[in-house]
């Protein structure tokens, strides 16, 4: 088990996916959100798709890589939309691709079409980038949540991811608990979505993520400096 003690900087900084996915947000401020990235040597941005190949550009020659989003948020798009998103979003340069399931679909036992909608992405990006699927939880019941992950794994998803931020509540501990025993330990987990402080993300840590989609990036290993007295 991780604490502020045991755990290092490096380690914070490569669970985290930097967020760059507001609506709102400038050209400014995706650019300064790449030089935080770059400053804070994090795993990934994933930013909105008509960003992609300006933070590929801002972090061309930094280990950060750089992430987008499918058929966000709601999941609803066709499947052949995004087969498209995701072929254009890796025709720009983007090597990480969180898509959303169709989560209504989910939600009324429409499983093989669930699955099929995650294939044809992973098929599309196989050998080009990691498929990260969204599941929404805050519109699921544990069964659906099971499936959803079942179905991702199926599918040959290389993420679960809990939460796309946009929905009227995020990840919990016990999702993720749940989702890290609902697919098998070749299958990342990754949270979204209320992860705001440091001792926050240790908590998801210990219980299995991977990564962790955040806006709080520059606090969260501010703070961790600060009590390990690196600052």
């Amino acid at each position: 088990m991780y604490t502020v003690e045991t755990i290092t900087v490096a380690k914070v900084a490569k669970t985290i996916d930097h967020s760059l996915l507001k609506p709102q947000l400038t050209v400014a401020d995706v650019l300064a959100g790449c030089e935080l990235a770059a400053r804070y040597d994090v795993a990934s941005v994933c930013c909105r798709p008509i960003d992609v190949t300006r933070c590929c550009d801002a972090l061309s020659g930094t280990d950060v890589l750089v992430g987008t989003v499918i058929g966000f948020p709601h999941g609803s798009n066709l499947t052949v939309t995004k087969v498209f998103e995701a072929e254009r979003a890796m025709e720009d340069g983007a090597v990480e691709l969180d898509m959303v399931l169709p989560i209504g679909l989910l939600r009324s036992g429409e499983d093989a079409y669930v699955h099929d909608d995650i294939a044809a992405v992973v098929k599309i990006s196989k050998g080009r980038a990691i498929v990260k699927v969204i599941l929404e939880n805050a519109y699921l019941n544990d069964d659906e949540k099971v499936r959803g992950c079942e179905l991702a794994e199926a599918a040959g998803a290389h993420y679960v991811k809990t939460s796309t931020g946009y929905a009227h509540s995020g990840a919990t501990l016990d999702d993720l608990r749940l989702m890290r025993r609902s697919v098998s330990p070749a299958v990342k987990l990754k949270t979204a979505a209320g992860v705001r402080t440091l001792d926050a993300l240790i908590d998801c840590i210990n219980v299995g993520i991977d990564r962790c989609g955040a806006t709080t990036t520059a606090e969260m290993i501010d703070d961790l400096k600060a009590r390990k007295g690196l600052a």
